[in-house]
This record gives structure tokens, sequence and C-alpha cells, in this order.
């Protein structure tokens, strides 16, 4: 997968792993990484599938709808990409914190999903929920932060706050932000992810 690696001043940090949002790209959320934490490792992935030539982490049949099979199979590249990552840049495999945007969030979401261990934690910046109806795995220990909007036309409240309570039921640790905006991702909410991450994970 297309990406960027730079190797942080903080090795015991956890390893940033940034998932842009449709149409981005490996630079997109760099700056949120240095917001949320400048000491650590970030890998930067890009999304393999193009949609009108822009890129996304999986195909989707209609504006909120997924493509489930293409979801799967994404989703099972994103994390042999990561193991191979981790041996390739030596970083701990075990700690590391997804940070996405709109598509690249729902990509982590469906990490969570999916792998018991794929991801210590996740910032979730409007995803949506990404498979209904399955049994998710164990994920006591993992710490989640959603960023909603009470506005936002792709992804509504209601989706917001059941993405919450399946990540909770199944044991993870969810604090729920909200924004009174769009589908945009503020400064606000990066902001108040920075403060969560701190407080939860270093």
């Amino acid at each position: 997968m297309k990406h960027f690696f730079q190797k942080g001043k903080d090795p015991s940090r956890p390893t940033l792993l940034l998932l842009h949002g449709t149409g981005g790209n490996e630079l997109d959320l760099l700056p949120v990484a240095g917001r949320v934490d400048d000491q650590a490792s970030v890998l930067s992935v890009r999304g393999n599938v193009l949609e009108n030539g822009m890129p996304r982490f999986f195909r989707r049949l209609a504006e909120g709808v997924f493509d489930e099979e293409d979801l799967l199979f994404r989703t099972k590249e994103l994390k042999d990409f990561l193991d191979d990552s981790a041996e390739k840049y030596q970083f701990k495999r075990n700690n590391v914190i997804a940070i996405g945007y709109s598509n690249g969030a729902n990509i982590a979401a469906s990490l969570l999903f999916h792998y018991q261990n794929a991801l210590k934690g996740a910032v979730l910046h409007h995803p949506m929920v990404p498979r209904k109806g399955i049994d998710l795995p164990n994920l006591s220990g993992k710490s989640v932060f959603i960023a909603a909007g009470t506005n936002d036309p792709i992804c509504s409240p209601l989706e917001s706050a059941e993405l919450q309570s399946l990540l909770q039921n199944a044991n993870a640790d969810v604090e729920l932000h909200w924004e009174n905006r769009g589908h945009q991702l503020t400064i606000d909410e990066v902001e108040a992810a920075a403060q969560w991450y701190k407080q939860k994970l270093i």
C-alpha cells in the first residue's frame, strides 16, 4: 500500500496509523497527528481503491452503502500491511492507534470489528457502522474516541450512537464527542481527541 512512515522521537509512544477520507491521500492527516502526539511515530496510508479518481479504502455501492465483500478484503489487506510494516519499520505491533476521518474512520472501525488485536485504540472522526449484525471480538483494553456531528448529512447521530453501543457491548472503552456541525473535520474535535489521547493512551 502506498504510504508514508516517520519515526517518532519517543519509541515508547504509540504508532499513529493515519487513514484519510474519500479523495484524500497519505499527507492529509499529518497536521492532525502533530496535534495529537508530536512525539509519536506515524504510518500514513493511501487507500487502494479509486472512485472517480478519488482514493478510498474500500468500494461502496452508493452513498452510505458499503460493498461488504470488498470491505472484508480491504480490511484484511490493511491488517496484513500493518503486520508487515511493524516488522519493516520496527514499531510495536500491539501499540498502534488509528486516526481516521470519514472513509478512513470506517476502515479503522472495520479493523476493530473483525480483528481483536489489529489496533490498541482508535480516533474515529465521523465514522459509520462498518457492518451490521455481526459478532464483534472481545475489545477489552481497547480505547476508542468517536467525533460526530449533530448535523452530519452523511453519518446520522443515530448511527454514531449505534457504533458507540456496539463497541461498548464488545467491552471497548468508548467516548463519543459531539460537535454542532456537519461532516467536516473541525479543529475543535481534533483538540478534544488530543486531550482524550493524552488521558487514555500515554
